[in-house]
């Protein structure tokens, strides 16, 4: 366990053991969604990834049953895997049809990214031909307003705000795929060539934009792959060292209330965390992974940022926020799986 940080972990194991740019423009208030809420509840937000349409969905009840007030996609929210937008728009469609996702869809203010299997092709970047049509597609099966900003620029990425009980969470999902630069390989291992992007220039200024003066009392910050752990062999930011670099440097320069990393991808949850130079707390990434599969054969995996354990099982994260005195402010994490069972809790940003 992580023992760098002063975080309040309670940690219930249930189971032995247990997924040509545009000129950047300031932003402006049409560019965030606003999602209001007025009961007198905790701000709940459920988040997860790699979702297979055509594979047992059993966790939509467990899901529903948390009463969110948003559902996040971080990715892979289906396996497309084409670039054939026939192929992806059906599978998007599949996904739709799902009796309890429906439920969730009709009660849930929904969000989110893609990763590479709904962008289109395994481990793709930026070299993907048919990356337009594919963003246009996923937009629409997140129902994203024909009036937004997002759909008259490139890429996924876009912002929302959830307000609630006197806190304003904004969440922000960058595309980490529409303008990733290649990342080559040898012997099965990335070559981590300094200098190559993750975000493209564009999106790193509309991210600056805002970043700058930003009220939210908390920020979660999502995208496809992990931004914290570097010690496995797979996809993840620390396979582009200099991009990495510029993402904390931004947000310990912006001086942002209580940023939260999010990501999918792995097939696994864990949460890591490592402290960054200018960041009074740690930064979190939560990582929760998958909904429909999990990492076969799992036998355990470095992470020097890790706090608590991995979770080798199919699951779901959910976040808890809410005032717990006149300027404090509550956020617990939960990894859940089927059946509502929980895997661990950990209390974020402890007083």
């Amino acid at each position: 366990m992580n023992k760098l940080f002063h975080v309040t972990i309670l940690i219930l194991l249930i189971a032995a053991s247990s997924c040509g740019p545009e000129v950047p423009v300031a932003i402006s208030d049409s560019e965030l969604s606003s999602h209001i809420i007025e009961q007198d509840d905790d701000i709940i937000i459920a988040l997860g990834s790699c979702n297979k349409q055509d594979s047992p969905q059993i966790m939509w009840d467990d899901i529903i049953n948390e009463s969110p007030d948003m559902w996040i996609w971080l990715g892979d929210n289906i396996y497309g895997d084409s670039e054939d937008p026939a192929v992806l728009s059906a599978k998007y469609e599949k996904q739709l049809q799902n009796q309890e996702y429906q439920t969730l869809l009709r009660g849930t203010k929904i969000v989110g990214t893609w990763d590479d299997h709904d962008y289109g092709k395994n481990n793709a970047g930026k070299e993907l031909k048919s990356k337009k049509v594919s963003r246009d597609l996923l937009f629409n099966f997140l129902d994203v307003d024909k009036s937004h900003s997002a759909w008259k620029r490139e890429g996924a990425y876009i912002a929302h705000d959830l307000v609630k009980e006197g806190i304003k969470v904004k969440v922000i999902l960058l595309d980490s795929r529409y303008f990733r630069d290649a990342a080559p390989m040898k012997n099965k291992r990335y070559l981590k060539p300094e200098g190559a992007d993750v975000l493209g220039e564009a999106q790193w200024l509309w991210l600056d934009s805002l970043l700058t003066n930003s009220d939210a009392d908390i920020h979660l910050i999502g995208n496809g792959i992990q931004v914290i752990a570097e010690d496995h062999r797979f996809e993840k930011w620390a396979n582009f060292p200099s991009a990495r670099h510029r993402l904390f440097e931004l947000i310990s320069t912006k001086k942002i209330s209580r940023p939260v990393l999010m990501s999918g991808d792995r097939h696994l949850s864990e949460l890591s965390a490592i402290q960054v130079d200018g960041l009074e707390l740690p930064l979190y990434d939560i990582t929760s992974s998958g909904l429909t599969h999990s990492y076969r054969g799992f036998s355990g995996e470095e992470n020097q940022h890790r706090i608590g354990e991995v979770i080798p099982e199919k699951s779901y994260a959910v976040l808890a926020i809410n005032k717990s005195g006149v300027d404090s402010i509550k956020v617990e994490l939960r990894f859940m799986g089927d059946g509502q069972k929980l895997f661990q809790k950990f209390q974020l940003f402890p007083s």
